[in-house]
């Protein structure tokens, strides 16, 4: 059965109708259950800025008018966004950011070399710390896997 997404903020509003779950857990709960901005209905949205419905029912028709094909899968569709979430909750890996206290961005480094460890903590409190310029934040450093390549052999 196809999916009936709402995603609300203050300000603005996104509803499309008839998502196939594969779309719905990539395009959505991926980044939803991470914290991370993410494009929907033509628009950027930032979870923790944002209220998200998930109703799953029959296909709706398209309909003439957009308040109209949302208000017959309100009447058609069960709500199941907190089951949802909880299930791609469940199923992400651990994200963690690693923390390193220091003066500066040298002396940082500097702890690194020396076998200081860092302190971990949940990748939703960094987004946080991030995302709402925390004044204690002097320097991110982000590390991204290397891609593997497939040489083609000759």
């Amino acid at each position: 059965m196809p999916f009936h997404i709402e995603i609300s903020s203050a300000l603005d509003r996104a509803r499309v109708l008839n998502v196939g779950e594969a779309e719905l857990r990539k395009e959505i709960l991926e980044p939803w259950v991470a914290g991370l901005p993410f494009g929907f209905g033509g628009r950027d949205w930032e979870p923790r800025e944002s209220r998200l419905t998930i109703l799953e029912g029959p296909a709706i028709a398209p309909p003439t008018d957009a308040e109209e094909g949302w208000m017959e899968a309100l009447r058609a569709a069960e709500d199941v966004t907190r089951t949802m979430l909880e299930a791609a909750e469940a199923s992400a890996p651990a994200q963690v950011a690693l923390v390193v206290e220091a003066d500066s961005v040298e002396a940082a480094l500097t702890d690194l070399r020396s076998g200081k460890p860092p302190r971990q903590i949940p990748w939703s409190t960094a987004v946080e710390r991030i995302g709402g310029r925390d004044p204690e934040v002097s320097a991110v450093i982000l590390v991204v896997k290397r891609a593997e390549i497939d040489w083609p052999e000759f």
